[in-house]
């Protein structure tokens, strides 16, 4: 059947991005110039000549109110320029919204992320994390950067509001939590154009995730659970960690095929669950997806995998990596390639559209970057069936 194809963009260079960003800016600086007397977005221009330097002074100074996702109400800037993010999962979804606003990252980020999202950014000083494992935000690197607000995304927990707001204690500048899920990356995004006074970015981007997730229910919709493919995601210098069905990391596998992986206490980390191979056996998946850097590249030639249904008939896969995993570790925005990625492989009668250019089409609006056939090939090397 023909579905709705979400074509390439025109082409766009990562310069657009900055200009969007000047933009969005200075109409957000003008339009809090609406809440000031006397400096309405639509005044007279006979003005005094120090009315301009005089506004400035006054947006900088200005706050306004936010609510977040777990119903804080913040005081925040009436401007916001400086951002810092929580996490490893902020740092991504910023880099997609306001790369210019961030005056720092969570982790340095390699050649092979930097090609994406533009050296300018590698470059920024590393924070560390707020919260997670590690928990290793530096606080004084945060304030020595002059960050406005911190940024926290992903999944609400337990707890989430109360961390935050004793990290605003110490910190002494806001700090917001915009929820990011599968279902709805376009009320992030909607949320997050609020807060920084991007709206038309917002907008851009929610529109796009939207259409993504839609296309991909319409096309679920149409295949009998009895067709749905069983698939396992493993992952491990073994292979035999396994990405549990219902597990938050596990959202695009289980939206468009049957995980195989029932585990009765599936676990929420990137890691997945450990389990053994005999349990794999049992499990006998018509498919295997490895993520990077598990044993894809020798699972064919061990003869302990041999008797595995996805094994025998050579349907095994790695998941696409760059910049960020597809799937899932963080499960964050890089989840809307994987969306279209994964059931063009499980189902491709049913899309008879070209992959590449949905992929050029994701890479272009999420970062700017226009991705080249070649390297849509590199990437997709062991990520479809080998002709």
């Amino acid at each position: 059947m023909r579905m709705v194809s979400i074509g390439r963009k025109t082409k766009a260079t990562r310069s657009t991005f900055t200009r969007r960003a000047f933009v969005a800016g200075c109409a957000a600086a003008l339009c809090l110039g609406l809440t000031l007397p006397m400096a309405g977005c639509g005044s007279d221009g006979a003005k005094s000549e120090g009315a301009p330097a005089a506004q400035s002074t006054k947006d900088e100074a200005a706050t306004r109110t936010f609510t977040d996702s777990v119903g804080r109400t913040v005081e925040i800037p009436g401007q916001i320029d400086r951002v810092a993010p929580s996490g490893h999962t902020a740092t991504q979804v910023l880099l997609t919204m306001a790369p210019d606003k961030l005056v720092g990252i969570s982790q340095e980020l390699d050649d092979s992320l930097a090609k994406y999202v533009g050296q300018e950014y590698a470059d920024l000083p590393v924070f560390g994390a707020a919260f997670g494992s590690k928990g290793d935000l530096n606080k004084e690197a945060v304030a020595a950067a002059g960050a406005q607000i911190l940024i926290d995304t992903g999944e609400i927990k337990d707890g989430i509001a109360e961390d935050l707001d004793a990290l605003q204690e110490q910190l002494g500048i806001p700090c917001v939590f915009i929820e990011t899920k599968l279902e709805d990356y376009g009320a992030a995004y909607e949320m997050l154009g609020e807060l920084l006074g991007m709206e038309d970015r917002g907008q851009e981007l929610a529109d796009y995730c939207r259409a993504a997730y839609d296309e991909t229910q319409q096309v679920m919709a149409g295949i009998p659970d009895s067709e749905r493919a069983n698939v396992a995601y493993l992952l491990g210098d073994a292979g035999t960690n396994a990405i549990a069905k219902d597990s938050y990391q596990g959202q695009v596998l289980d939206m468009v095929a049957n995980n195989v992986a029932v585990i009765d206490e599936p676990s929420g980390k990137g890691t997945g669950n450990e389990v053994s191979l005999e349990q794999i056996a049992l499990w006998d998946p018509e498919i295997i997806l490895f993520q990077k850097g598990s044993i894809y590249d020798t699972v064919a030639d061990d003869p302990a995998w041999a008797g595995i249904a996805a094994v025998k008939s050579g349907q095994v896969y790695e998941v696409p990596n760059e910049p960020w995993c597809w799937l899932n570790n963080p499960p964050t925005i890089n989840q809307v390639m994987g969306m279209q990625w994964l059931p063009r492989l499980l189902y491709p009668d049913a899309y008879d559209d070209d992959l590449y250019e949905t992929v050029a089409a994701c890479y272009q609006t999420f970062y700017g970057y226009d991705l080249s056939q070649s390297e849509f090939d590199e990437l997709m090397a062991n990520a479809l069936p080998k002709h």
